[in-house]
């Protein structure tokens, strides 16, 4: 080892430590691993003992055959050549992956899994956009299906759990007749949402018909489909007995829990929404329509937009419950079904964390257990998540056509607020990917703009990303709710 300096020497024969080396490109890094596994293998350990890893896949294959080199070269390590191949001299993204399958059954997840690289994810973009111009949403299919069964999965100790996927969300009616077929139902707010429903084959109580300021056509439209009427005001039984002639059997009511509940920016202070009805409205409007001859009843809310706060949906569960059990004493209704509702939010920025359906879950049990357990009975339990449910899983898939250099830099896109209305409405943070470009540097800083005359037609202000080139690829991210769907369609 006389060609090594002192300190490519050391970091050869150090034992029964570990070690750090770090240095420059071109000071020998490569030499010194090969002559410390040299070192190690002569030693008497087994080259299946070692762990070599590297960062890319060349870099793993130039090592394996340097290793190679050195085994076959030396009399004394002849023997473990032929256990060269099965060493785990790779990637670190390999050798994850290979213990991620070898440990499947601990992580509660497929073992036939892949790792798609960000190539192929490209490519596949790239032969998308060939049949499809951009600019257009793709959704993840296994992503949502995976999403939604983790979700029903954490509520299986409630008997009769049910979700209603919030049609507005995301109004396609593959992704319903998907989200069907795993027993999940649809929250319509329109009679637009009720005929998607309908196409994707969903009827009956698997509808919840939700809305405000509803026209007599579209109750009719709801009741001849069979769906669950949510009303959202007191004076609406009177408006709906009208319209249909009778009353249904089963009817629900919103509460709207006034200063009980915070809002946030996007839905407001529940006392200065216009939806539902006051805690007394309730007991009374549950009075009226049973003296008009309606046999079941449930109950609703909905406060709650983008909320990250599992700790906010057990409130809001406290309140229902509470109310639920205050009205059965004093009328001896029972709720066949209380509905918490959506407003669970994702993180669209990267220092966000998700609420994990167990968490929440936990917390509901617990508000559903201290209320219920005592009153001696047991309504169903239904949320109507959307966004939680598909947001994270789509993306606007968009091309740069233009650039602008004034007072400030512009990327145009062949996309505009049509596609994706949140950033322009309310100045929502949506990630964006430049594709190819995953791993480059973000030192240049744009507001990425659409081709509206609306000077707030921009996905991003002052967003820094790689250098942006003309027919570079867009992405941007968790577009799966409320992006197509609010555009002017």
């Amino acid at each position: 080892m006389s060609n090594l300096t002192v300190e490519q020497q050391l970091a050869v024969e150090k034992k029964d430590t570990n070690i750090i080396v770090s240095a420059g490109a071109g000071s020998g890094k490569t030499t010194v691993l090969k002559k410390r596994v040299e070192r190690i293998l002569l030693s008497g350990v087994n080259i299946n003992d070692l762990i070599i890893l590297t960062f890319t896949n060349n870099a793993a294959s130039e090592m394996k055959e340097r290793i190679r080199k050195i085994i076959t070269d030396n009399p004394d390590l002849i023997e473990q050549a032929e256990l060269l191949d099965s060493a785990y001299i790779t990637t670190f993204d390999s050798f994850a992956q290979s213990l991620v399958k070898k440990y499947n059954y601990l992580l509660n997840i497929d073992k036939n899994f892949s790792i798609v690289d960000d190539s192929i994810i490209n490519l596949e973009i790239e032969k998308i956009i060939e049949k499809y111009p951009t600019p257009f949403h793709i959704y993840d299919e296994k992503a949502i299906l995976d999403n939604a069964k983790a979700f029903l999965d954490a509520f299986k100790w409630a008997s009769g759990f049910k979700e209603y996927f919030a049609v507005k969300a995301l109004p396609n009616p593959a992704v319903l007749k998907l989200l069907a077929g795993l027993g999940i139902g649809a929250d319509c707010s329109s009679i637009a949402e009720l005929y998607l429903a309908e196409m994707a084959g969903i009827r009956g109580e698997d509808i919840m018909f939700t809305s405000n300021d509803t026209p007599a056509h579209e109750f009719k439209k709801a009741c001849e489909m069979g769906a669950v009427i949510n009303l959202d005001d007191i004076t609406h039984i009177e408006f709906l007995e009208k319209s249909l002639g009778h009353l249904p059997e089963l009817l629900c009511f919103r509460y709207n829990p006034g200063p009980l509940k915070g809002g946030n920016d996007i839905i407001g202070k529940p006392q200065e929404a216009k939806y539902g009805l006051t805690r007394q409205q309730m007991i009374d409007a549950y009075k009226i329509s049973k003296a008009k001859g309606v046999k079941r009843f449930a109950m609703h809310t909905m406060v709650a937009s983008n909320e990250l706060n599992p700790e906010y949906f057990a409130e809001t569960a406290i309140i229902l419950f509470q109310l639920a059990a205050d009205i059965y004493k004093e009328t001896g209704i029972e709720m066949e079904f209380i509905n918490l509702g959506g407003g669970v939010g994702i993180p669209y920025k990267q220092e966000q964390d998700r609420i994990e359906w167990e968490d929440l879950s936990a917390l509901i049990k617990k508000a559903y257990e201290d209320v219920f357990n005592q009153l001696g009975y047991n309504p169903k339990i239904y949320f109507e998540l959307g966004r939680a449910i598909t947001g994270p899983y789509g993306y606007l898939v968009t091309k740069a056509i233009h650039e602008k250099h004034i007072y400030k830099e512009y990327i145009g896109l062949d996309a505009c607020m049509a596609n994706l209305m949140r950033p322009a409405l309310y100045g929502a943070y949506h990630h964006i990917t430049v594709m190819g470009k995953e791993n480059a540097p973000c030192d240049y800083m744009y507001d990425i703009s659409g081709s509206l005359c609306e000077n707030n037609d921009k996905f991003a202000v002052d967003r820094k990303l790689p250098k942006i080139e003309i027919g570079d690829i867009i992405v941007i991210h968790d577009t799966g709710a409320h992006g197509h769907a609010m555009g002017f369609n």
